[in-house]
């Protein structure tokens, strides 16, 4: 076998394991077929590009399991973590990023390493020899599709993933808007202010809701079948589940108080967040959307402070294809029928930027390793990483398996702790402490 590590597809989890492998040592091939070849959701041929959100969500790492996930990426001197802190956003309690200057040095960065290369070309096919990571997201290409179908044996999984609006903010109302986070969290004036917050009394919410209902969609194409991920709903699916579904989620009204009318409780509040360091641009949170262009500029503009909203980029929807992964790849991401493959990111059942990335670390070091001829002890479980490899690879249920997201529902309990609501912060900071030192001790096998 060539020593060479080949590694598809240019995005989170690639080029997090090309970062990881070339620092190994090990000479890496990274295969990107944009800008050669378009996908529905990208923009530029850049690696590492941001095509939904701009957040990589909360940055605790005591508190909350994504945080954790950050805190294990910086310790093995991550390349997404550590460029996306050089592009950050005030956004509260969570990290943030300018997306262009993000994926530009994520570009840069890696193209400068003299033991990678950049291709610009599609892969095909499932190679039969060399070493190989396959980290081609959710918008593997069809041709790619098919061979990974005709390999397994089995139909790929897929759900549809939306994408929400960004607004130009010299085009929002700020007589009605305001700047505040949800419960003025963060430690700087600029973090409690880093959303933009647009009200809604119950006549103008139920009005919304209405036309939200009645709006035109984008139709499915033949065969296809809507199974959405709960975390990335779009807004008129959450809105079909209930009247009220929205107002207890990216439109509830808590934790914030309206300057223009102090006295006035919010029956619901649309957020939106900085999508660039110049503070041009906002995005909705929470309002990734099915809805057809001219539905979106009608309906959305319905919004107290959006009536005259100019629209950087409207919503969209991709289709989101993923691996069966505990069928199909053992506990070293490989492809069990070609071990010479291995699968990272978001085609392995992980969901968001930070599990994908995650899952292109864990890839590169275990392709690097082996590649080196090193043994590799188990990833631990009681980290963040480890507890969602073990959950994609074995621990999930196969015939019901879905994208996951980090979450302390994926670790293992800690003897004597209290369960429930009020043992809450207690336990988590307990988890974060465990995963802590079993990743800084897993990371000293590289050392």
């Amino acid at each position: 076998m060539t020593k060479t590590l080949h590694i598809v597809g240019g995005g989170m989890a690639g080029s997090e394991a090309a970062w990881q492998a070339a620092h190994l040592g090990v000479d890496v091939v990274l295969h990107e077929m944009r800008p050669k070849v378009e996908t529905f959701a990208h923009q530029t041929g850049n690696l590492g590009e941001m095509v939904c959100s701009n957040s990589f969500r909360s940055d605790d790492d005591e508190q909350n399991a994504v945080g954790l996930l950050h805190w294990e990426m910086r310790a093995a001197n991550g390349l997404i973590m550590s460029t996306a802190e050089q592009h950050r956003l005030p956004a509260g309690g969570a990290l943030a990023v300018d997306r262009e200057p993000f994926a530009e040095t994520v570009t840069a960065r890696l193209k400068a390493l003299p033991n990678v290369t950049v291709s610009y070309e599609e892969i095909t096919d499932l190679p039969t020899d060399g070493h190989w990571i396959f980290a081609t997201g959710p918008l593997t290409s069809a041709s790619l599709g098919q061979a990974i179908q005709q390999e397994t044996g089995a139909e790929a999984l897929a759900f549809f993933d939306a994408i929400a609006p960004i607004i130009y903010a010299d085009s929002i109302d700020m007589s009605k808007a305001w700047m505040q986070s949800r419960y003025d969290k963060g430690e700087t004036e600029e973090e409690r202010t880093a959303y933009l917050n647009c009200p809604m009394d119950k006549d103008q919410y139920e009005a919304f809701i209405d036309a939200l209902l009645a709006a035109d969609k984008t139709e499915f194409h033949e065969g296809e079948t809507a199974g959405y991920f709960d975390g990335c709903l779009p807004i008129e699916v959450m809105a079909e589940r209930g009247r009220e579904t929205l107002r207890h989620g990216p439109m509830k009204p808590v934790g914030l108080t309206n300057p223009h009318q102090p006295e006035v409780k919010a029956h619901a509040v649309v957020q939106l967040r900085r999508d660039n360091a110049l503070g041009t641009l906002f995005n909705i949170v929470g309002f990734q959307t099915k809805m057809k262009y001219g539905a979106q500029t009608e309906v959305l503009r319905m919004i107290p402070g959006l009536e005259n909203a100019s629209f950087a980029r409207l919503g969209g929807i991709h289709r989101n294809t993923f691996l069966n992964s505990p069928t199909l790849l053992d506990n070293q991401m490989r492809l069990k029928s070609r071990p010479n493959i291995r699968f990272a990111g978001q085609i392995t059942g992980v969901e968001g930027y930070v599990e994908s990335a995650a899952m292109g670390l864990l890839a590169g070091r275990m392709a690097a390793s082996e590649i080196l001829g090193r043994d590799l002890p188990e990833v631990p479980q009681d980290s963040a990483t480890g507890a969602l490899i073990h959950h994609i690879t074995g621990g999930a249920e196969a015939k019901t398996f879905q994208p996951m997201n980090v979450n302390f529902g994926l670790f293992r309990t800690v003897d004597g702790l209290k369960g429930g609501r009020r043992g809450r912060k207690d336990r988590y900071k307990a988890y974060t402490d465990r995963a802590k030192a079993a990743w800084q001790e897993w990371l000293a096998n590289f050392s």
